[in-house]
This record gives structure tokens, sequence and C-alpha cells, in this order.
């Protein structure tokens, strides 16, 4: 079991690591973005209540701290649901400059003896210091980039809040523009334990305004929870609203149907804040 005193340990090594300018990503792919630091600061933080209501199960709800320092990003977070099931996890990710782009790297623990990690690789055409400022106009465009990613666990029981599979390789490509605007299309499938999952991803992030950015990310999953288990197929949407304003905050809707390759069908609602 992971303790408190681990997670502070966590949370304080990541404090004391040095960084060079650049993005980190989360979930093995640029769909929640790390927050660009300001001037006087140290850490951006961002904390994330979530509500989960099912058509086939408990609801459920989710606190998540997360912190990001240029290249480290680090992640505390508690979910439940009623009695049956509960889990405390905490992450570090850190990336590495390359010359034809980065390396992403994560590994998170949990209690119920949790243990995972993955390994991403991003191809651009540009270093990954250019393009600190990309999005608000000060960075260097990067028309086209390429993802690689692999995942692995241990097996223990997990929750899986990506609702991807994580034992499961990713690829991807997607654009990004001086105007803020980015999209993405990346497959994520099981490569390890034949339940056949796989779930593609097609992201639009686009810059509204001064401080406001909406990101649209429509999904489509087809696999089995197990191998032995019935088929499910679902197509899913996720609206997320950022604005940034003297106290930044954002809101995320999920509608995901058959979500994590059950019958249930699944609506989130996280209501955050950035400091």
């Amino acid at each position: 079991m992971l303790s408190l005193r681990l997670a502070t340990c966590l949370l304080c090594l990541a404090l004391l690591l040095p960084g060079m300018p650049a993005r980190a990503i989360e979930d093995r792919a640029d769909i929640e973005k790390n927050e660009p630091l300001d001037t006087p600061q140290r850490i951006a933080w961002k904390l994330t209540p979530s509500a989960y209501s099912e058509t086939a199960a408990r609801s459920a709800a989710d606190i998540n701290l997360r912190g990001n320092r240029e290249v480290d990003t680090f992640w505390l977070g508690h979910y439940q649901r009623g009695r049956e099931f509960q889990q405390t996890r905490i992450g570090y990710e850190r990336q590495w400059a390359m010359p034809l782009g980065r390396v992403i790297a994560s590994v998170q623990g949990a209690t119920r003896g949790f243990a995972g990690g993955s390994v991403t690789l991003e191809f651009n055409r540009a270093s990954a210091q250019s393009v600190q400022g990309e999005g608000d106009g000060t960075g260097q465009a990067q028309p086209l980039f390429v993802l690689l990613g692999l995942g692995r666990t241990n097996l223990r029981p997990y929750y899986n809040l990506n609702f991807d599979p994580n034992d499961s390789t990713l690829i991807g490509v997607g654009g990004r523009w001086r105007s803020g605007s980015e999209a993405t299309l990346y497959q994520i499938h099981d490569n390890r334990l034949g339940t056949g999952q796989r779930v593609t991803h097609a992201v639009w992030r686009q810059r509204l305004g001064q401080g406001v950015r909406f990101t649209l990310d429509l999904f489509q999953r087809d696999g089995r929870s197990d191998r032995d288990a019935e088929r499910y197929h679902g197509t899913g949407i996720s609206m997320t609203l950022d604005v940034a304003n003297a106290q930044p905050w954002f809101v995320r809707l999920v509608h995901d149907p058959k979500a994590n390759f059950t019958d249930s069908d699944m609506t989130r609602v996280a209501l955050g804040l950035r400091f």
C-alpha cells in the first residue's frame, strides 16, 4: 500500500528537479495540457474534482491535484465509488528534448498494489524548446508531428480514469499552428491481454479569444473488458472550456457510451481550478 508519506516525498522530489523550457503531456497523448509558468511561478497547479454517473453502475467521484514545472509533471489523486471501490494514486512524468522532437516517460503507483508506466516519442520538425509558446502566437509553428507510445502495468486492480487500455501501444499524427489551433488523430490499442480493445481519438483544440480555449475530443472504442467478455462498441464526445481570468478555471463534459468496454454508458463532469 502506498502511504501519504510516499506521495509527499514524490512531490518534494519533483520540486527539486531541474528543468528546461518545454511542455509535458498526460495520459500518453496531448489531451490535457500543462499550463505555462508565469514569471514568479515555480509550479503551475491544477485541482480537478470530477463526478461520474453510469447507467449500469454506482455513481463515483474523483479528485486530482496536478502540478508541472516545465518538463516535470506530478499528481496525487483519489477515486471513490461508495463503499465498493476506492483507490489513491500518485504519478510522475518527465520529458527530454531530442534532435527530432522529445521523449515523455511516466510512472504511476496506486493502492491495491498497482504500478504502471509509459513512454511516448513525439517526432516533429522543431525541437521541444521551440514550442514553449505554442498556442499564444509566440512559438514556432509545427505543421506536423507523429506520436509513438508504449504502456505497461503489473496487472493489479486499477480503476482506469483515462478510459483507454493501459497495456497498449499508441500511434498518432497531428499538427499545430501559430493561431493556437491544434489537431491530433491517434489510436491506443491493447497489445498484451487479447481483449481487442481499441480507442481512436480525434482531438481539436482552438483558442477562441484572449485567455479562452476550447477542446473537442471525438472518440470511438471497440473491444472487450477481458478476453472472454462480450464485445462492445461506442462513440463518445468530450468538450472542455478553459478560461484564464483572475482565477483560471475550466469545465469538462464527457458522454462515454460503453465506458471501459462494458455495457454501461457514462457521463463525466469536471470543474477545475488552475493556480
